[in-house]
């Protein structure tokens, strides 16, 4: 697979480090409990089909960047910087 970097070009998936999905998880209260934690460090949606996910160009630039991919098919939609989706 190769991702588009918006600063350096195409580069092979090698270069980078996947985080996961790019959505706003919602951090239990510190006093959730055990199993309330355990639910969300462990437990993420495993979709087959188009994502948003967080990738880090370890290799290369050092940008982190949303990366819109199909798990399926592993095509790769729109690459945007990932501090430019947050303004």
């Amino acid at each position: 697979m190769r991702i588009p970097c918006p600063l350096c070009g195409t580069r092979d998936r090698r270069e980078f480090w996947y985080r996961g999905a790019a959505v706003d998880l919602e951090r239990p209260a510190p006093d959730a409990g055990v199993e309330a934690w355990d639910d969300f460090v462990y437990l993420r949606e495993n979709p087959a089909g188009p994502t948003r996910e967080l990738w880090y160009h370890e290799g290369g630039c050092g940008a982190w960047l949303v990366v819109e991919r199909d798990t399926v098919t592993h095509e790769i939609g729109r690459v945007a910087l990932a501090s430019e989706e947050r303004s």
